[in-house]
C-alpha cells in the first residue's frame, strides 16, 4: 500500500523535472500532461495532472493497493460509514484500468481507494487527456 497525492500542475515538464530531483526518481508513467512516479521510499504515488488555470493544486488524495480485495474492503468500510462517495469497477483512466472507490470529505477534498488492474490497456492511444478521460473533474491516476 502507499498513498497517492494528486497534484494540479502550471508546466508538466518543470514539474517532472523538480520531483524527478526531489524525489530521485524518474516517472514511471509519462503522457502528454501526465505523470506519475511509483516512489517506494517514502512509498508514495505522485500524480501530476498539468492544469495551468486550476484553482487548486491538490487534485485529490488516494491509497493505491495491489489487489481488488483491499479495494473492496476500503468499500465495505465506507459504506457502513455512510461515507461513500461512488464506485468504479475496471474503468479505464488516466491511462490504465483501475477498480475504486471515492469518498468526499466534509470540506469537499476528494480520497480514492485503488488498485491498478492494467497498466496499459489496450486502445491507450485513443483515450483523451487526464482532463477529459477522467471526468470533468480529471480525478482520476494510476
Amino acid at each position: 500500500m502507499r498513498l497517492q497525492l494528486a497534484l494540479n500542475v502550471r508546466d508538466i515538464d518543470e514539474a517532472v523535472d523538480y520531483y524527478g530531483k526531489l524525489f530521485g526518481a524518474t516517472p514511471h508513467k509519462r503522457r502528454p500532461g501526465y505523470a506519475n512516479f511509483a516512489i517506494d521510499e517514502p512509498p508514495l504515488k505522485l500524480v501530476l495532472f498539468e492544469k495551468p488555470d486550476a484553482e487548486e493544486r491538490l487534485n485529490h488524495l488516494g491509497v493505491e493497493v495491489f489487489d481488488d480485495a483491499h479495494v473492496h474492503e476500503a468499500g465495505d468500510r465506507l459504506d457502513a460509514a455512510d461515507i461513500l462517495t461512488e464506485v468504479e469497477e475496471e474503468t479505464v483512466c488516466c491511462h490504465a484500468t483501475q477498480t475504486k472507490v471515492w469518498s468526499h470529505e466534509p470540506q469537499g477534498l476528494r480520497w480514492e481507494w485503488y488498485v491498478v488492474t492494467d497498466d496499459a490497456p489496450d486502445g491507450e492511444a485513443l483515450i483523451a487527456p487526464a482532463a477529459v478521460a477522467c471526468g470533468a473533474a480529471g480525478d482520476c491516476c494510476a
